[in-house]
């Protein structure tokens, strides 16, 4: 059992220098297998998102508030896996898997500000969805340029203000000399566990704050579906309501994924009390949801396909 040295011990003043993050194994064997996948992941992850940016900002049809959010949900999820992915592979092909307190810090912050970043704008994606089919004659005027800038801004500002939050949370905390993390990036929880002292103030701040910050954009979207159901049901004609709701098919298939998988990483910890279970349903939420909305988005979406056509029939 490695012995604790908190930041009050004489022999170290200045607290916690790095934290050893034992990611998803230690088998010699396994590595270069995880090392591919997630090499290749975060590939596809980024070739099929940004190639989403790059067909919304080509393509002057596609200069619609839908697309503009779709834009910004994919360059959040490129952040998203940027924040956690590149480190593990790094750290996979130098053996090597420290990361200092400031760099837990910084990649804690970007972590819970992309992740709500998405969740927030699934929320206006939600009402932007909303709008169209239960407002459709007053679309374009209630969702204008202005609104839709605000709405950026305001989404973008309370992300900041939640990574803020999570930094404040962990800030005070004292840890050990030398930490193992049983996980593959700095996850909150994680390192409440591992903090020296009483940490049952920091534990209730942050299951506050995420149910505070949980509930807000489920609740939203939630409300937006259930008028939207309604706004169909009221349709007489079949194939005018399997037009309507095609128009927010994609967009349920990712919420149903995102949070999902958020909840899957939740319960996991709850019920199971296994770090190693908690860092491989994590996987899936960090790595595999960003990795899936660019073809979820694309496989069924004609204008996207249309675009997509017109960027690769260019002559070079």
């Amino acid at each position: 059992m490695t012995r604790c040295l908190c930041a009050k011990d004489p022999h170290n003043g200045t607290g916690v220098v790095e934290f050893l993050l034992l990611g998803l194994s230690d088998n010699p064997q396994v590595q270069p297998l995880l090392f591919c996948l997630f090499l290749s992941m975060y590939l596809v992850t980024i070739t099929g998102n940004l190639l989403i940016i790059l067909a919304v900002s080509s393509d002057s049809h596609l200069h619609t508030p839908m697309y503009f959010f779709l834009s910004v949900l994919s360059l959040s999820d490129v952040g998203f896996t940027s924040t956690t992915v590149p480190k593990v592979i790094w750290d996979i092909h130098t053996k090597s898997k420290i990361i200092s307190y400031a760099g837990c810090l910084v990649q804690l912050s970007l972590f819970s500000l992309f992740a709500f970043l998405d969740s927030v704008i699934l929320t206006v994606m939600a009402y932007d969805r909303f709008v169209a089919i239960c407002h459709p004659l007053h679309y374009t005027v209630i969702m204008n340029p202005r609104l839709c800038g605000l709405l950026f801004l305001t989404s973008f500002s309370f992300c900041f203000l939640n990574a803020q939050l999570h930094w404040a949370i962990l800030l005070p905390l004292t840890f050990c000399n030398h930490v193992e993390v049983p996980h593959f990036f700095c996850d909150l929880p994680q390192l409440i566990i591992l903090a020296c002292g009483d940490t049952s103030i920091n534990n209730i701040l942050m299951y506050f704050i995420s149910a505070v910050l949980g509930a807000v954009p489920i609740s939203g979207i939630l409300f937006s579906y259930m008028r939207i159901v309604c706004s169909i049901l009221r349709i007489s004609s079949t194939g005018g309501r399997y037009k309507a709701f095609s128009t927010c098919g994609s967009h349920l298939c990712v919420v149903c994924l995102f949070y999902g998988t958020g909840l899957g990483v939740y319960l996991s910890s709850v019920i199971f009390h296994s770090s190693k279970n908690v860092a491989v349903t994590s996987v899936v939420y960090a790595m595999v949801v960003p990795m899936l909305n660019p073809f979820i988005y694309s496989l069924r979406n004609k204008d996207i396909k249309r675009a997509f056509q017109k960027i690769f029939s260019k002559p070079l």
